[in-house]
């Protein structure tokens, strides 16, 4: 019982995690095409700063997010 329901959560995190890429994507082309009218390219910016203050702590959370991605 318990393990089905691991099992539901988990197929329902993987749905919302899709959707979120989709419409991030899909921020990203509308950003591009209509000047950001939404933040994305902005917010994605100040993301990668954040990365880049950290120094070698932030290149090793980058590429632990990257491998972990990837194993997807």
């Amino acid at each position: 019982m318990l393990k089905g329901g691991f099992e539901t959560l988990n197929e329902w995190l993987g749905i919302a995690t899709d959707l979120l890429k989709s419409l991030v994507v899909i921020g990203i082309v509308v950003g591009i095409l209509f000047d950001d009218f939404f933040g994305v390219i902005e917010g994605l910016g100040r993301v990668m700063a954040q990365f880049g203050d950290a120094g070698l702590a932030g290149l090793l959370a980058l590429m632990i997010l990257v491998m972990w991605y990837e194993k997807k």
